[in-house]
């Protein structure tokens, strides 16, 4: 009896998770983003202050960030499969809802509504992915899904075109219905791994329990770390996609349409670039460094955070492009190897709920970082001053990760010598 055919179709259910996610990861980060390039209408559709709209992206991020770890621990305990469809499902309602909304109010509760849906997502699907993908195709197979993200979020550019021709509404509520039609495709191809192949607590969450898990993720002084890590991204990312569009148009007087898909086509492009070259030279150098994973992220950081800083700083639009895609760049560097770094610093057992934590910090700082940008715009200040800031946590990041080094694995014992016979 050969064994291949059955190794041939776990790794063809393995790809297939990773196709099936993309799309849905391109989904999630279209719906989140897509509000940044249709600022203006919305501002002339529904008046706000800056603070006022700065906070609708504020109040996904604090939400999404505070129920991350028990969505998380969701996807530990239960099926991360059901978890992915239900999180889907709901998300893509309150996209359509959000094209509805009449008042400023009502914005804000969908927006919050919004960061519970989506927080489940990622935790789930990422965990899902790596239980598939225990080799060395790890990091670029979460490498492909992110792509989704960051294809999801260059599209998000086109909001500002659509708002343009049609109207801000239209483009919420025909994300909406795509998402729920593909929520009710994807419950009937999406797998979990098999249980034989996950870590100790099984597919279906047996073993797994909320205290455990806390005191498994903050024993270990690298999970620490690693959530000082993400706050920094958090700041550095959100400050970009949160301002960018407006930071563009002000500063190199471009339209509305040009300004949106500036800001998202050139850091999107260059982090899909990113994100994959960085997922595949993170497996190559895993299989012989063991902190390859985490050099790789460091590398990238290294080299976007004075690209950040000359994003805010120089008056050629050229110039200032050429440092988006440099960070764009780290940035894939980075998310391509997130949950990989993760699962080599503690238990696999809890890396959804460790991941939900990471999402957690990440957006907290996000979410407060763009806060204070807006008050920042509304007291008269420069956006720039933001960009070089966050400039300041990537090094930081850098640092850090170039610092990291994953737990001893203690090898199980050998199994006891036969008794000699008589």
């Amino acid at each position: 009896m050969t064994l291949s055919p059955p190794n041939h179709s776990r790794n063809r259910a393995a790809w297939i998770a990773v196709g099936l996610l993309w799309v849905v990861a391109l989904l999630n980060y279209l719906d989140r983003l897509v509000i940044t390039s249709m600022r203006e209408p919305i501002l002339v559709d529904i008046p706000m202050t800056e603070a006022q709209f700065g906070l609708l992206t504020s109040v996904f991020l604090w939400i999404y960030g505070l129920a991350s770890p028990f969505c998380g621990f969701l996807a530990d305990r239960f099926s991360r499969r059901t978890v992915i469809f239900i999180s889907l499902l709901i998300w893509s309602a309150v996209t359509w809802m959000t094209g509805h909304m009449q008042s400023y109010t009502g914005l804000f509760w969908a927006r919050a509504l919004m960061g519970v849906s989506e927080a489940c997502y990622l935790p789930a699907a990422l965990a899902l992915i790596s239980d598939h993908h225990r080799g060395s195709t790890r990091s670029l197979a979460t490498a492909l899904h992110g792509s989704g993200m960051y294809a999801g979020g260059a599209l998000g550019g086109l909001g500002g075109f659509i708002a343009e021709a049609y109207g801000w509404r239209l483009g919420f509520t025909l994300l909406g219905a795509i998402g729920i039609g593909y929520a009710l495709l994807l419950i009937l191809f999406l797998r979990d791994a098999p249980r034989a192949e996950v870590p100790v607590a099984g597919a279906n969450g047996s073993g797994v329990r909320l205290g455990t898990a806390l005191r498994e993720l903050f024993s270990r002084r690298a999970f620490t770390v690693l959530l000082v890590l993400n706050a920094l991204v958090g700041v550095s990312n959100w400050a970009v996609y949160g301002w960018l569009p407006t930071y563009l148009r002000e500063h190199f007087k471009l339209g509305l349409g040009t300004a949106g898909l500036s800001a998202t086509a050139y850091l999107q492009v260059a982090s899909f670039a990113g994100i994959l070259v960085g997922g595949a030279l993170a497996d190559r150098w895993s299989r012989t460094r063991p902190r390859g994973r985490m050099l790789v992220p460091a590398i990238g950081y290294a080299a976007a955070a004075p690209a950040l800083f000359v994003l805010g700083w120089s008056d050629t639009l050229a110039i200032a492009l050429a440092g988006l895609v440099l960070f764009g760049i780290g940035r894939g560097f980075y998310d391509a190897n997130t949950m990989p770094i993760l699962r080599t610093l503690i238990d696999e057992r809890y890396s959804a709920t460790g991941y939900g934590f990471l999402n957690m910090v990440g957006c907290f700082a996000g979410g407060a970082m763009t806060y204070a940008s807006g008050a920042l715009r509304d007291a008269k200040f420069d956006l720039s001053i933001v960009f070089q800031c966050a400039a300041g946590g990537l090094f930081v990041t850098a640092i850090l990760l170039a610092l990291l080094k994953p737990r001893a694995v203690v090898p199980a014992p050998a199994p006891s010598p036969l008794p000699a016979a008589a």
